[in-house]
């Protein structure tokens, strides 16, 4: 794939234990086609630094091919938190083997964490955000450890606290790429056609967007997509965007 001229310094990339400034990729590299930045990430800016992370959710498979199509030996870290739905677990296998993926990581809550703050399981029923921390967030801490950047499956139109994100930031030390911050759910659709891409199973149960059992439910006609994450309180954020430290707040 043919790449645009690169101007690393410009980026403030002087060698590899340097992260170049995000807000100056953004500027150089943001409006490029997804393919094309995914491409300019994954060899020429992040070489074996880099990992998509992925919940093989409703919009997953998209960014799955993408990546796969540049290099399906890119990192996968997929978070299992003990809590998701059967059909999820089911849907990442098949991902994985239809875009022939070599390198999934399946990520898993510390089993002594879980004994001490979570022991009947019901953790999410009364404190939904430090559930969130434990099963996803320091999860996912310890699976990045060594990345330089991580590829987020993130676009603005799915929340108020996703309406502005850039393609490239910086977040905990690290570059976050969100190659599809511009895609709207009709870009999603009709890449999925051209491609052939299975919906998630649960998509036709009323399920727009999918998380841990307890805490999605289905959508009604005419609510947005993620309102049946942590319906009836006032979350609408796993924790993961707002910082991987292992004693922030949450994936």
């Amino acid at each position: 794939m043919g790449r645009p001229d690169l101007n690393l310094a410009d980026a403030g990339v002087a060698g590899a234990t340097l992260l170049p400034d995000a807000a100056a990729l953004d500027a150089l590299y943001g409006g490029l086609p997804t393919a094309a930045l995914l491409d300019i990430a994954i060899h020429t800016l992040f070489p074996g630094r880099i990992a998509l992370v992925s919940s093989f959710g409703t919009e997953a498979a998209v960014m799955l091919h993408l990546v796969a199509q540049v290099d399906r030996h890119t990192p996968i870290l997929f978070v299992d938190t003990d809590k998701l739905f059967g059909e999820t677990l089911r849907y990442r296998d098949r991902l994985v083997a239809r875009l022939g993926l070599t390198d999934v990581r399946t990520l898993t809550p510390d089993p002594a964490r879980l004994v001490a703050a979570d022991p009947d399981g019901i953790l999410w029923a009364g404190n939904p955000d430090l559930c969130c921390k434990i099963r996803k967030v320091e999860p996912l801490a310890v699976g990045i450890d060594g990345f330089d950047a991580w590829i987020s499956g993130r676009k603005r139109f799915q929340a108020a606290t996703r309406a502005t994100i850039p393609v490239f930031e910086t977040e905990a030390a690290r570059v976050k790429v969100n190659p599809l911050a511009a895609w709207m759910p009709a870009d999603l659709a009709a890449y999925a056609a051209a491609h052939d891409l299975p919906p998630h199973p649960l998509v036709e149960q009323g399920y727009r967007s999918v998380g841990c059992m307890p805490c999605t439910s289905r959508v009604a006609e005419g609510e947005d997509d993620r309102a049946g994450r942590w319906r009836g309180t006032e979350k609408i954020e796993c924790g993961i965007h707002f910082g991987l430290e292992a004693d922030g707040s949450g994936i």
